[in-house]
């Protein structure tokens, strides 16, 4: 009886065990606080991490500045190629979805890869670069840059949500810009039709809606189609600039359920070869 006592005994402690040991080794969760949050959080000239959600490099980083939003610098020139490798070896302003590391934790984000501005280290990178949390803005406007929104929340885990649950006007503004980001997770999750969207998004430089009309909420009701009548001017490689007048068709198939767009129709529209 005692043998079996203390056998007992050994299984409860080895299963505490485990667990214990189980729950150390759950990665940190990535938290989606607001800028202001944040802005104590990471202080000037503190040094972080940052990881590219989409690659999984990494570089670090001190925040120089920024009230709005928080200017950084690669700390060394290693981290600077790093930063250019995520880049294709090329500076851009295309946002991407990063997670900032550091002794407080996972933090969901978004930056940009262009130098601009002044620079105070010795890291080969002529300039600062910009990195956005939830609720920060940029240097032009009071809000926040829908660009950097979606690749924040992208970071947090939560895109797929926000646009399952989104308006029809707000689902068109966030597939233009999954398309101006060259994104294909974003751009897919939007369309009615799985395309070959990472050869077809290289090919267009830029995009943006000029104009579009919007219906009020209740005359949307449980329409399944929408048709959005839109101005869209493009920049594709090669070809340069256009003008679109026209429209990006919506679809569903219940009343409750998320807004398609038909990329088909709004591509052949805009005479954009699709990629076989």
């Amino acid at each position: 009886m005692k043998v079996i006592k203390i056998f007992i005994l050994a299984m409860v402690l080895l299963t505490f065990t485990d667990i214990s040991v189980m729950a150390k080794k759950q990665p940190d969760k990535v938290k989606m606080p607001q800028w202001e949050e944040v802005n104590e959080l990471l202080p000037r000239y503190c040094k972080f991490t940052v990881m590219d959600l989409e690659t999984g490099l990494r570089f670090r980083v001190q925040r120089r500045a920024g009230s709005n939003h928080a200017d950084v610098q690669p700390l060394t020139s290693e981290d600077t190629a790093i930063m250019k490798k995520i880049y294709s070896g090329k500076w851009s302003w295309k946002r991407r979805a990063i997670i900032v590391i550091s002794e407080k934790g996972k933090i969901a984000a978004s930056m940009h890869g262009m130098p601009h501005g002044g620079g105070a280290l010795k890291n080969n990178f002529p300039g600062h670069f910009c990195i956005h949390f939830y609720g920060s803005t940029t240097h032009r406007t009071n809000f926040m840059d829908l660009s950097h929104k979606l690749m924040i929340l992208k970071s947090a885990g939560k895109l797929e949500k926000y646009l399952e649950q989104t308006d029809p006007y707000d689902l068109v503004n966030a597939y233009i810009a999954g398309i101006k980001q060259q994104d294909p997770y974003i751009v897919s999750f939007i369309s009615l039709q799985d395309l070959k969207w990472k050869k077809l998004l290289p090919l267009i430089e830029n995009i943006s809606i000029n104009r579009m009309e919007v219906l009020p909420a209740e005359d949307v009701g449980d329409q399944l189609t929408l048709t959005v009548p839109v101005e869209i001017n493009w920049q594709i490689k090669g070809r340069g600039g256009r003008n679109f007048t026209g429209e990006i068709v919506l679809v569903r198939f219940l009343g409750n359920e998320q807004w398609k767009v038909d990329s088909t129709r709004f591509l052949e529209d805009n005479k954009i070869t699709i990629p076989k």
